[in-house]
């Protein structure tokens, strides 16, 4: 150990219990980490000698941080039981500490609480007195990632027009949306002035604006979040304006300007990852769906010039929410676009779930996987099944893949949006593009993409991960070897009935004299539980204001990045080729995320990490990664040339839904234990997805054109689940609450503006 260490407690002969094995260690408590040392014997070798090895000792950090609950049960001293410290951690490794002495159990617990969460500011987390060793020094990670290289090399410059879309500064000194990067890349035919009014008809100011731009056919993704629609149907003239102009963005290059990367003369289609000459009964739904699409490309050849024809005929619009969601969050002034005034697109619902149904999920688990410190048995399947973790992981892909698809086969625009933007939108917007586009698969394309969709596009790593801890997660119990609640925020109740929450959320809003909007939605936009209590009144200028305004608050925290991590896993695992990187850089990513050794992740968004001088006071987290890049290599990757016509080198990959599995590293488990040879319970709750729609085993919940939703059932009917009822309930519960009359309309279904009835939406819950 270093002697820059501040050591603030030692104790000596601990029983600790990890993995199922029973050992004596001594703890060292430094400012920043809890230190198991444990002395063993290297074992003997075959020399027939009788020297015999010399013991070593091993050091475990445990990182603050990164401990997801501790604890402690203290016993009578005259017991003679041992006062033991049960510690979880959100990389998952579990262990109990037994003491012999209860008072020096007690003052375990107490320091580690003390230096878990009452430190009070991120300043004082370990990355700001982090010394970094020489190899990381020398390689400066805050320089790896510049956006202006990055829109170079997507065939975007600071001068001039290029390709449809210019950058904009309005943002360079974060005034016009804080939670959004300096540099924005818009359609180059829309002024600053028309974004800036546009700008007030998306929550939190974050207006559709580019993050990435197809080599081959000139299309895009664009990211946003959820527009200000609200139940009168608000609309702005200049968002539809913005999002038209994204939508057509390509049809503004000239003929004769040469793009970044010539233009192929086969559609991008053939360059599925599925794709081979397989016989017809090999090949799988996708496969044929795949096939299909080749056989229709819109990608003509005339004369010598390659063009791209429809494709301004299947832009999507995505929102990644269920349709309730979306209906719920108009109550509140927000939603989802109208499609009456976006007649360019149609709109897809994924429904994919908010930030909490992720984290009790997560929760579940992790009940599952809890007693690894004191037993050796494999992990209860049923309970692994019944947290739906894995149908949250193939519901991800398989959104993912219908954006990339869009954009890489149907030569299509694609806007996506959750509610603000920062947590699905950036799963989707990421994944997507690592399926897209080559580069994204080595070490340092995956960087530039965290730093680009999550970092500067302003995930709030802060809020979600919970740095600072909560005391919430520190207990005192008598029988704390039961473990119950163990993961951050989660409860094991859930959430309770979603559209009795939507009603009682919108209700208190409307009760509420200048309510503002975040006196009913949290940080993801979507309602609160019906148990959160209401905020106290703000006051201002008080050290206490100062001292909690950086506090976890433990319903904001959700393994979102955690989820992004592991659906790349799944890719990884698919296409072991394909990658730069291998499974343990992903795994380091996530105990980085917690370890708070590294400034990368610590802040919400650009703006507040140049406030904090992070790329100053703090080492990069990538420095990390290049200094020892070959234990990160995968030294299986084929990174020759891109050819879309030889299988395993092409340039677009899709996830194979039916082989999403457990990532048992990331567990500390074994592949046997969570992906053995039978697992009926998983197969029973997984189950085949009967509410597809499109490819794969779908995760739509319903298309949204022009004129009306389409829903689900008229592709493919769902089974009977009771979702309709409670919709009608909950359209008939917002009626009865006289919204409508108390914000001057004539209530009922009627619109305030014209009177005329409005049809209600038509929407598929899964």
């Amino acid at each position: 150990m270093s002697n820059k260490i501040q050591v603030l407690r030692r104790v000596e002969d601990v029983q600790v219990l990890a993995d199922g094995k029973i050992s004596t260690a001594n703890l060292v408590l430094t400012s920043h980490h809890l230190v198991v040392i444990q002395a063993f014997t290297p074992p003997t070798s075959q020399d027939t000698s009788n020297h015999q090895p010399k013991p070593k000792t091993k050091e475990t950090f445990i990182a603050y941080p990164s401990i997801s609950q501790c604890t402690f049960r203290p016993t009578p001293p005259a017991s003679g039981l041992s006062s033991a410290i049960r510690i979880r951690c959100r990389d998952f490794r579990f262990l109990t500490l037994n003491f012999t002495d209860d008072r020096q159990a007690r003052d375990v617990y107490e320091t580690t609480k003390c230096q878990t969460c009452r430190l009070g500011t991120v300043e004082k987390l370990y990355a700001f007195s982090f010394d970094a060793p020489p190899p990381e020094k020398a390689i400066n990670g805050w320089e790896l990632y510049d956006a202006k290289a990055e829109w170079r090399r997507q065939g975007i410059s600071e001068k001039g027009v290029d390709r449809g879309w210019r950058i904009s500064k309005i943002n360079t000194d974060y005034a016009f949306s804080p939670t959004y990067p300096a540099l924005l890349v818009v359609p180059s035919s829309i002024s600053d002035n028309t974004i800036n009014y546009a700008g007030r008809y998306r929550s939190r100011v974050r207006i559709p604006a580019l993050t990435y731009l197809h080599p081959v056919n000139n299309c895009s993704i664009t990211r946003s979040s959820q527009p200000l629609a609200g139940l009168r149907g608000n609309r702005s003239i200049q968002d539809e304006k913005l999002v038209s102009a994204c939508f057509s963005a390509s049809a503004q290059v000239e003929d004769d300007e040469p793009s970044s990367q010539p233009l192929s003369r086969e559609s991008p289609a053939s360059s599925l990852a599925d794709l081979g000459l397989p016989t017809e009964g090999d090949l799988s739904d996708t496969e044929r769906l795949e096939d299909e699409m080749i056989s229709s490309s819109n990608l003509e050849v005339l004369s010598d010039k390659p063009h791209v024809y429809g494709a301004q005929q299947h832009n999507l619009i995505v929102d990644a929410r269920p349709t309730v969601n979306a209906l719920a969050m108009q109550a509140v002034g927000l939603g989802s676009e109208n499609m009456d005034h976006y007649k360019f697109a149609t709109k897809a619902y994924l429904g994919i779930d908010n930030i909490h149904v992720m984290r009790d999920s997560l929760a579940k688990v992790i009940e599952a996987i809890k007693d690894s410190d004191i037993s050796t048995l494999p992990p209860n399947r049923e309970l692994l099944a019944k947290s739906g973790w894995l149908k949250h992981i193939r519901g991800l892909l398989d959104g993912a893949a219908l954006i990339a698809r869009q954009v890489g086969i149907q030569h299509s625009h694609v806007l996506i949006h959750c509610s603000d933007g920062w947590d699905r939108t950036s799963q989707l917007s990421a994944l997507s593009q690592l399926m897209l586009d080559p580069y994204y698969r080595t070490i340092d394309g995956f960087i530039v993409l965290v730093e680009k969709d999550w970092l500067a596009f302003g995930h709030m790593f802060q809020h979600r991960s919970g740095f600072l801890n909560s005391d919430k997660w520190f207990k005192t119990e008598n029988d704390a070897l039961a473990g119950s609640a163990i993961q951050p925020g989660g409860n094991g109740e859930g959430r309770g009935d979603a559209i009795e929450n939507a009603l009682l959320s919108a209700k208190r809003f409307f009760n509420k004299s200048n309510a503002s909007q975040d006196t009913v939605t949290d940080s993801d936009g979507e309602m609160l539980s019906i148990d959160e209590p209401p905020k106290a009144k703000r006051s201002s200028g008080t050290k206490e204001t100062l001292a909690n305004k950086e506090a976890t608050k433990p319903k904001e925290t959700s393994p979102v990045f955690h989820q992004f991590l592991d659906c790349t896993y799944q890719l990884l695992h698919q296409y072991p080729t394909r990658f730069e990187f291998n499974e343990r850089f992903l795994r380091r990513m996530l105990y980085h995320l917690y370890s708070c050794q590294y400034g990368t992740f610590l802040y919400n968004n650009e703006k507040s990490r140049l406030d904090a001088r992070v790329h100053e006071r703090t080492t990069s987290v990538w420095s990390y990664f290049l200094a020892q890049r070959a234990g990160f290599t995968n030294k299986d990757y084929d990174g020759g040339e891109i050819e879309d016509h030889v299988r395993g080198k092409e340039r677009l990959l899709f996830p194979k839904l039916d082989q999403t599995r457990w990532w048992p590293e990331i567990f500390n488990r074994t592949d046997a234990e969570l992906n053995g040879p039978t697992n009926a319970a998983t197969e029973r709750y997984l189950g085949p997805r009967e509410d597809s729609v499109g490819v794969g085993h779908g995760v739509l919940t319903g298309v949204e054109t022009a004129d009306r939703v389409i829903p689900a059932s008229s592709i493919r009917q769902p089974p009977p689940n009771g979702n309709q009822g409670k919709l009608a309930s909950l359209r008939e519960g917002i009626v009865s609450l006289g919204i409508l009359n108390s914000m001057g309309g004539q209530g009922g279904s009627k619109s305030p503006s014209n009177g005329k009835e409005k049809q209600p939406m038509e929407v598929e819950m899964q």
